[in-house]
């Protein structure tokens, strides 16, 4: 798997076999808590882009969900999109055009959460013990040029990073113990870097 969302390739008893685009992974990760759950190895965990929290739905999402699966009646989809559409829009968000300020935003914001970085805030140097690495940065630019296209923007803002910044560091930093003894979240260590990491001059 690791290759294949890395290289866009697999290899089978010596040979190797190209996977045609559009591919991407989507996968879930319920609570480490609960039994036969294990936590994946950073290096897989990287090679995603957004890690989206889903909590439960509501009670009238509830309700909903419970009444469209329990009856006989065939609920019909239409296509939106083909492959050819999906390849053409990656396409169009990687011609996006993106300043210099915004890409190293995408990269102070990367940076600071490194522990010994010099862009590095006092809860992250005291409450983390790992930081994003060169990915988060790409996934940020990324994502922040196809946030801007779909706002029907040509090229992405400080905004646009700030909204990614969240599902892109999530899962590439690790709390320490001070972290967990003194009861702070991922979510609130990302609150404190974003408000705290200065936009580039």
């Amino acid at each position: 798997l690791l290759q294949a969302m890395q290289e866009r390739e697999v290899t089978v008893v010596g040979r190797t076999y190209k996977l045609e685009e559009p591919f991407f992974v989507l996968a879930t990760q319920n609570p480490i808590e609960q039994e036969g759950t294990y936590p994946l190895p950073e290096a897989a965990l990287d090679r995603f882009m957004f890690m989206i929290y889903i909590d439960y739905p509501t009670a009238r999402e509830e309700h909903m969900i419970v009444k469209q699966t329990t009856t006989s009646k065939k609920i019909s989809v239409q296509q939106v999109l083909d492959r050819n559409d999906m390849v053409l829009f990656q396409e169009i968000v990687r011609m996006a055009p993106v300043s210099d300020m915004v890409i190293a935003y995408c990269i102070r914001l990367a940076r600071a959460t490194r522990p010994n970085d010099l862009l590095a805030t006092p809860m992250i140097k005291k409450y983390l013990k790992w930081g994003a690495g060169p990915r988060a940065g790409q996934f940020m630019t990324l994502g922040a040029k196809a946030r801007a296209l779909i706002n029907k923007r040509i090229t992405p803002g400080f905004d646009d990073v700030r909204v990614v910044s969240k599902l892109v560091l999530r899962h590439r930093i690790i709390p320490n113990f001070n972290a967990e003894a003194d009861g702070i979240s991922i979510e609130g260590i990302l609150d404190d870097l974003v408000e705290n990491v200065p936009l580039p001059k």
